[in-house]
């Protein structure tokens, strides 16, 4: 755990030793009374946690919070992913907040497995849980917002409704991952911190012939990162790593 994140209505309350952060404080980083830990507010601001008291008879915790920065704000990347096996969502989740992708859409595809759906995983409140693993390791207190949808086609009106995909029509923004004749590559599109950018990788099976409209409908270009077949939270991470790279944003 890079940083012990709080709600805002936690941080100037005492943490009991039997939270798994007042566990991962005493036994993993095996803190004392007068010695700091790396501490922030959920969406706010991060700074240094100074332990007050450790009280052993109430079983708590006592710290005083300083706010010293901003939390790592997240990055102007939002990503649109087809629904993969639930395995593997974990460790996409994870990434995704750990790279600092502002939005995650999960997606139904055509070619998608239905079943994966019905996930527990597929649940926001379970979704949250996994994007707070990835940035606490990022040592972040942001944590991206992340929508499910039925379908390629509901996840685009979403977006379209949300101005999102109207914020800067006719510039290389939108890019969606596709070996299917891609045409470009990916590593060679420029991109700006100035410039929002969507992201759309597909699930295991890859985009329909019909979905490919959709996504071209909406501005979105087709590019490849070769011809090696990758899962999707591979190609999920690597896309992500590629465009932040290309923002100036992982210097």
């Amino acid at each position: 755990m890079n940083i012990c994140l709080f709600e805002q209505n936690e941080i100037d309350s005492p943490l009991s030793f039997d939270d798994w952060r007042g566990e991962h404080i005493l036994k993993v980083l095996k803190k004392k009374q007068g010695e700091d830990f790396t501490a922030g507010i959920i969406d706010g601001s991060s700074g240094l946690a100074h332990i007050t008291k450790i009280d052993e008879s109430a079983g708590q915790i006592f710290f005083d919070f300083t706010a010293m920065g901003d939390g790592k704000p997240l990055n102007p990347l939002k990503m649109i992913v087809g629904f993969p096996r639930p395995i593997q969502l974990r460790r996409l989740m994870r990434d995704v907040a750990a790279l600092g992708v502002s939005e995650l859409h999960l997606t139904g595809t055509e070619l998608g497995e239905k079943s994966y759906m019905q996930s527990d995983l597929a649940q926001p409140e379970k979704a949250r849980e996994l994007l707070l693993e990835g940035t606490v390791q990022a040592g972040s207190t942001h944590i991206p917002k992340v929508f499910i949808h039925k379908s390629l086609k509901e996840c685009l009106s979403a977006l379209e409704e949300t101005g999102s995909l109207s914020l800067s029509k006719g510039k290389q923004n939108f890019i969606c991952l596709d070996n299917i004749n891609p045409k470009c590559a990916l590593g060679d599109v420029k991109f700006s911190k100035e410039v929002p950018v969507i992201a759309a990788i597909g699930s295991e099976r890859g985009w329909t012939n019909k979905e490919r409209e959709l996504l071209e409908q909406s501005g979105f270009i087709r590019c490849g990162m070769g011809t090696r077949i990758m899962r999707t939270e591979t190609a999920a991470t690597v896309a992500g790593a590629i465009i932040l790279n290309s923002m100036g944003v992982l210097e």
